[in-house]
């Protein structure tokens, strides 16, 4: 692939910092859709402003006439700390979220911390599309960015093995269940989409214990679940690089994924402290390969 920045003319010299910096945020504002206020939303409560009537009647009165419920510069604030479930962006982390994977990845490149990028649990490819575009804007090309996921929504809960997601049910549902054609057609979309960009399909059960991944600098787990989770941490955390770091999208929102981060880290005496990145997000920075942190 041609490099993003092939036709400015700073190239010759080095794309400038400040060129940089002002792609990358422009490109937290597509992937969120901030920059849209327009954007329509779906997953809001009717009810409590609409008077009279159910939630599908009101929303059956405004497909009858065309009208679409759209946010207005006011909402801004639900959508940086990814309080929705939009219906066209690539993530729903929201402008923190992003702000917290974009400081951890460019440090990581400025310490020289070996290893690639990985999210596992990627919905529409968002956050693993910008990883791809930080590698891209500091042109660094021998990393790649492995997604991990089902590409067909989340598991049913295990009761019997992690009896800790029993009641959660988030399988089956149409909104969370996105192909991997249309996580690699959203790649293409942002000219993101080559060789250093690397898929894992299937359950978590079944790809991670063998996937090709043998270094990791930045490790994202975005699989909800305790199952998830764990299964992610127990195959990919002797992975990750001194120095590198784990990032955990639903610590704050789902309690059976704090639960599972929680007794990973004490089975295998991890103490490096608990960073809150909002009010679900939470990263630590790996300082020992095994049990506690070095002194």
């Amino acid at each position: 692939m041609d490099s993003l920045f092939s036709n400015s003319p700073a190239t010759a010299a080095g794309v400038t910092p400040v060129a940089i910096d002002r792609y990358l945020h422009l490109l937290k504002g597509c992937l969120t859709r901030e920059l849209f206020l327009d954007e329509e939303v779906r997953n809001v409560d009717l009810r409590s402003w609409a008077g009279p009537g159910t939630e599908e009647d009101i929303r059956a009165l405004l497909r009858s006439q065309q009208w679409r419920l759209v946010r207005s510069s006011g909402d801004a604030g639900i959508r940086n700390v990814g309080h929705d479930w939009p219906p066209h962006a690539e993530t729903m982390v929201g402008a923190h979220r992003l702000d917290n994977v974009h400081r951890l990845v460019v440090d990581v490149l400025e310490r020289g911390v070996p290893g690639d990028l990985m999210e596992t649990g990627v919905w529409r490819g968002g956050v693993a599309i910008f990883m791809r575009a930080v590698l891209a804007a500091h042109d660094v090309t021998d990393r790649t960015v492995w997604l991990a996921d089902s590409f067909a929504g989340l598991p049913a809960a295990d009761a019997e093995r992690f009896p800790a997601d029993v009641g959660i049910n988030l399988d089956g549902i149409p909104a969370l269940e996105v192909s991997l054609e249309q996580v690699q057609a959203n790649f293409a979309r942002y000219r993101l989409l080559d060789a250093q960009v690397g898929f894992i399909k299937g359950w978590f059960k079944d790809t991670l214990p063998t996937a090709p991944v043998e270094q990791l600098a930045v490790l994202r787990l975005d699989g909800d679940l305790y199952q998830s989770t764990w299964e992610a941490l127990e195959n990919l955390y002797p992975k990750v690089s001194i120095g590198g770091f784990v990032i955990v999208d639903d610590f704050g929102g789902i309690a059976a994924c704090a639960q599972a981060v929680h007794d990973y880290r004490d089975a295998h005496g991890i103490v490096d402290p608990i960073e809150t990145v909002d009010w679900t997000g939470v990263y630590w920075q790996k300082t020992a390969a095994t049990g506690g942190a070095t002194q």
